[in-house]
């Protein structure tokens, strides 16, 4: 790393929560999904790798929902029926799973002293979910504390509109845009957008399916605290 880091921002999916697996996997198994629970983690991000491979739009799931449909094991002649059951199903609180290491990652960076926030697409409930899963809030609370969340529904900015980054720039006083790191799992709409924004990128990719970017890779929030704070 060329300069240091001094505050960190986080997506919100992906990188703190899933779409619940829990939920996922008795509706798929309809249409013959036969994998784990655990293959569930691993499809959301074969998922966003092919989401990010045919460059689609927040608003463009379709890549995203043939890829994890095929991948927890659904037979090809019933992926079409359990897609348009994901696509149907895909709720702004079905991504209330907590990702692993990731709750206690935080808490690290926070006793380290590193500023930290979020900043997320979302429907305007990011910050009520990761409350109630215990990941972060804004002070003091069960999770770690952050300094802001920022939900695109509320400020009116999706990524990868690199406006978005900029309402969570007040509060992070003092540090220059180019010390701030951003953590996301989409190359265009994470790794693309913060670097629009003047941020220092990091993907979060745990089994190595997204495409190469121009972000430092990390297989989980731990490899963050190894490189952030040495």
């Amino acid at each position: 790393m060329t300069k240091q880091i001094k505050a960190i921002l986080f997506d919100a999916g992906g990188v703190l929560v899933l779409p619940d697996p829990t939920v996922l996997a008795p509706l798929l198994q309809f249409y013959g999904a036969s994998a784990p629970i655990e293959q569930y983690v691993r499809a959301h991000y074969v998922g966003m790798a092919a989401k990010s491979k045919t460059r689609s739009l927040e608003s463009d799931w379709s890549a995203y929902n043939e890829a994890y449909v095929r991948h927890v094991g659904v037979p090809e002649q019933d992926c079409d029926a359990a897609c348009a059951t994901l696509s149907r199903t895909r709720s702004a609180y079905l991504w209330r799973y907590p990702v692993a290491q990731s709750a206690s990652a935080l808490n690290a960076l926070h006793e380290a002293g590193m500023p930290i926030g979020v900043v997320s697409n979302a429907n305007g409930q990011i910050e009520e979910i990761l409350v109630r899963s215990g990941m972060c809030q804004v002070g003091i609370g069960n999770g770690a504390p952050v300094r802001c969340v920022i939900d695109s529904h509320i400020v009116g900015v999706s990524k990868p509109d690199p406006k978005i980054f900029d309402f969570a720039l007040p509060f992070f006083p003092g540090i220059e845009r180019d010390s701030i790191a951003y953590v996301g799992d989409s190359v265009m709409m994470d790794v693309e957008g913060s670097l629009a924004a003047g941020l220092v990128p990091y993907l979060l990719d745990p089994y190595g399916d997204s495409p190469a970017c121009g972000a430092t890779v990390i297989g989980s929030l731990n490899e963050l605290l190894a490189l952030c704070l040495d």
